[in-house]
């Protein structure tokens, strides 16, 4: 017996492998999503929805310079990807607090920071899917016409700007409980759209709420989005950014703040 302990305790302890870790918890993030219909058909087919509607069949005409159906595509992308980035993280994370799930993860060997890293790739596919999807049907039925350079920035330029909503999301997710949280979502995520100028171009939004707009981070992200296809209202980029920067780390304080409170209630 003690030469077996002995032997077992000279055997060298095998480093785990972080990255795959991080891959197979997002693998697996992604599907739990793809298998729930509420959040994966929601996420995508609603920005396509408004699309079709206001671009497609209502549209056809000018926003300044250019035409109805380009100019929807960084206003829904923009759209899609809050809510991908939002539901995929708030609500998620509020329903695994709420079943224990979070304390068996927290209990097992996987690093932390890998349940909140698969989240926020998950988010990253399905706000990928979002904006590709509405640049081929603008493409396909809507005359649109971008260069692959142009399209692939905005696309980058979106999902860059994913970050500052999942961060909002994980601030959610620690204080919102699981049946609230969807309404909590909503309370935050459809007021912010219409006032940054998703649903209606910004220009022709009430003056008073165009200076709202001027502090929501929907309204920097879609001005850096407007700008790759030449529809910005101008001003300095290096703003927008600036904002979205300061706005993920006001979030991600308020989620370390949350989860510093569930590690004291859970012990």
């Amino acid at each position: 017996m003690a030469t077996t302990a002995t032997a077992i305790g000279t055997l060298p302890l095998r480093r785990p492998n972080l990255v795959a870790i991080c891959a197979k918890e997002a693998k697996y993030e992604f599907l739990k999503n793809l298998r729930f219909p509420m959040y994966s058909v929601s996420t995508v087919v609603l920005p396509l929805m408004f699309y079709v509607l206001f671009g497609l069949v209502m549209g056809r005409q000018t926003i300044g310079n250019i035409s109805t159906t380009v100019y929807l595509i960084p206003a829904y992308g923009t759209f899609g990807v809050m809510g991908a980035s939002l539901f995929g993280t708030a609500a998620g994370l509020a329903s695994e607090r709420g079943l224990g799930w979070l304390q068996v993860k927290r209990a097992s060997p996987m690093p932390i920071f890998a349940y909140f890293f698969a989240k926020v790739v998950m988010s990253l596919i399905f706000s990928t899917v979002d904006v590709v999807a509405l640049m081929a049907m603008g493409m396909a039925f809507g005359g649109v016409h971008l260069p692959a350079v142009t399209a692939a920035k905005l696309l980058g330029t979106l999902l860059a700007g994913s970050v500052p909503f999942c961060a909002m999301g994980l601030a959610i997710g620690y204080f919102a409980s699981p049946n609230s949280a969807p309404a909590v979502i909503n309370l935050f995520y459809l007021p912010m759209s219409f006032c940054s100028g998703l649903w209606m171009p910004f220009m022709f939004l009430p003056h008073f709420v165009q200076k709202i707009a001027l502090i929501l981070p929907p309204y920097h992200l879609s001005q850096l989005a407007f700008n790759v296809v030449g529809a910005g209202q101008g001003g300095a980029m290096a703003i927008h950014w600036q904002t979205l920067a300061g706005f993920t780390l006001l979030c991600m304080g308020v989620a370390w703040v949350g989860h510093q409170r569930d590690q004291k209630l859970n012990g």
